[in-house]
């Protein structure tokens, strides 16, 4: 008897983690405090570099253009056509009618023209940083761009377009949008930051529900599909008609509406630079060579002739003045008639400033910030539930177990979180309606937010756990079965909480991390703390003020996990002493 006691009490002892020293711990704290001072002062003094570093390369003018000998032009390939998009025959080439109208300005300045890609809208940032001369990708006029920004004389004149599916009879007209058969508001597909979601922001008036999307081909996929009971989309006509034999399960509802112009955009104090764009754009327009290349790209229509070319006195396009009511009009006469013949202004943006943007605009990322951690606290016990069991299953399963455990945790920690969301967004809706014929399966944003965040990290938490399970010793899983506990009891008395105990810090860090990528979920519609931030950022101009909003808002997300993951292992440590 006292045999098995004495090898009971070495058995359960040997079960307790082996912890640092006081000694060695506060060693360990030192350097750690040592490592942030540091981290502190070379983030401030890059903070300081990032900050001189647009002011150094603002200053371009036409002169060091020629200089050079390249216009550097930025875009978005994304966007695809018929702005800019790879050829057919030979993808490594670019063309558009974007592509064809930057060689044309830059001919006229004798000098080649250079593409820069850049996501669409992170260009006028590119431009702020001096990495473009000129961004040329679809960027509407309104009254805050031209603030900020030189804005040439329009290229094209836009009209917007209702689409709706082909077997959705309910919408005839944009009057049909604010009503419903089931009661509820219609959900609207649009690309983010566009004059198509102020348009529709303004018809609304609140009673219609938008789906923010990155790109245009996405925001059309989403309607046709239905996903997350989507409606309708409102697509630039000349986007429609480049597209629309992809999308044969749409069709235009109504006129064109919502006119307006494409410009490009210069930095404010590039005014020799605008001068010369403009110079090169009235050329085109006279000598008929932009008519050519609309042609050529079947975006030539009557609309193109009524060109409004007057400029303000920094060279830039004056717009339309003399508001009426920012309240657009829903039937192409009306929308025609008023937007571009009678002067009313097109867009009300304007640019706001130091407190009234964070008194005004504060509050819709405060709401985004919910939205980032509803994500994160519903996303992340998911995967630590997954994790921990692939990891369980590769430590201890049989091989028909930890295969195909090990298989997942490869393909997902091996592929992007945006392609497991787009699959989840996408596809899976589409792969269940081929299983279930007949069937309307749709995942809503959300959840595949949720869902693919979990999955992505799981991998991740999977090995750390693995990891863990590792770090106990052999002898514990040993002894704890010479007592007799079968292998499941084992595992979930003695060998699993040890193993937490030990990856409470690199959890703790994967959470914090999940924080942050949840802003790859605006991929799908979702708006988060960071897309609502460029939303409001792009809209005002406040990019500072909002900027450091954000930055205390994520850091007032991720900041008490730190410290409840340090109270936590104080807590252990106690425990295991």
């Amino acid at each position: 008897m006292e045999c098995w006691r004495t090898d009971r009490r070495v058995a359960f002892r040997s079960a307790k983690v082996a912890w640092l020293s006081r000694s060695e711990r506060r060693l360990l704290n030192q350097g750690a405090t040592a490592v942030m001072r540091i981290a502190m002062v070379i983030g401030s003094l890059l903070i300081l570099l990032l900050t001189a570093l647009p002011c150094s390369g603002q200053q371009p003018s036409l002169a060091e253009i020629k200089a050079k000998g390249t216009l550097v032009w930025g875009a978005d390939q994304e966007g695809g056509g018929p702005f800019v998009f790879p050829m057919d025959d030979d993808p490594n080439r670019l063309t558009g009618f974007e592509v064809d109208l930057a060689e044309l300005i830059a001919d006229h300045m004798g000098v080649k023209a250079e593409f820069q890609q850049g996501q669409w809208d992170k260009l006028p940032d590119l431009l702020d940083r001096g990495d473009l001369d000129i961004v040329l990708n679809g960027f509407e006029w309104n009254a805050g761009r031209a603030e900020r920004y030189g804005t040439s004389i329009p290229y094209y004149i836009y009209e917007l377009q209702l689409l709706a599916r082909v077997d959705d009879n309910s919408i005839q007209s944009w009057d049909d949008l604010l009503t419903s058969p089931s009661g509820k508001a219609r959900r609207v597909s649009l690309l983010g930051g566009a004059a198509a979601e102020e348009f529709t922001t303004n018809f609304g008036r609140g009673k219609l529900d938008l789906a923010l999307f990155d790109g245009v081909t996405d925001a059309m996929r989403a309607t046709e599909l239905g996903v997350d009971s989507i409606d309708a989309n409102v697509q630039d006509l000349p986007i429609w008609n480049f597209y629309r034999r992809d999308f044969p399960q749409l069709k235009a509802v109504g006129p064109p509406v919502g006119r307006g112009f494409y410009v490009a955009l210069v930095r404010k104090n590039d005014r020799e630079l605008l001068v010369a764009v403009n110079d090169a754009l009235t050329a085109a327009l006279r000598d008929g060579r932009m008519r050519k290349i609309f042609e050529r790209y079947g975006l030539w229509n009557e609309v193109q002739s009524l060109r409004a070319l007057e400029t303000v006195a920094d060279g830039g396009f004056a717009g339309m003045i003399n508001v009426k009511d920012g309240v657009p009009h829903a039937d192409g006469s009306d929308a025609g008639k008023s937007e571009a013949g009678d002067g009313t202004q097109y867009s009300q943006s304007q640019s706001i400033r130091g407190f009234r943007v964070i008194s005004e605009r504060g509050w819709f990322l405060v709401k985004a910030a919910w939205m980032t951690i509803l994500l994160s606290v519903t996303a992340m016990p998911l995967a630590v539930l997954i994790g921990l069991t692939m990891a369980l299953f590769r430590l201890y399963g049989k091989w028909y177990v930890w295969a195909p455990a090990s298989c997942y945790v490869e393909l997902v920690r091996g592929t992007p979180l945006v392609l497991q969301l787009y699959v989840i967004y996408f596809l899976v809706p589409e792969i269940l309606k081929v299983i279930f014929p007949g069937s309307h399966f749709s995942i809503s944003a959300f959840w595949s937010a949720v869902a693919g965040l979990a999955i992505n990290y799981s991998a991740y938490e999977a090995e750390i756990y693995r990891a863990g399970l590792q770090a106990i010793p052999k002898g514990q899983m040993e002894a704890a079965l010479s007592l007799g506990m079968t292998r499941n009891l084992a595992l979930r008395r003695i060998i699993i909480p040890q193993a937490t105990r030990i990856v409470i810090p690199p959890v703790t860090n994967d959470f914090i991390a999940l924080f942050k990528d949840t802003a790859v979920c605006s991929v799908i519609t979702v708006v988060e703390l960071s897309k609502e931030y460029y939303i409001q950022a792009r809209n005002t101009g406040a990019i500072v003020e909002l900027g450091i909003l954000t930055a205390v808002l994520y850091l007032g997300m991720s900041y008490p996990l730190s410290l409840l993951a340090g109270r936590l292992e104080r807590q252990h440590g106690k425990e295991s002493r």
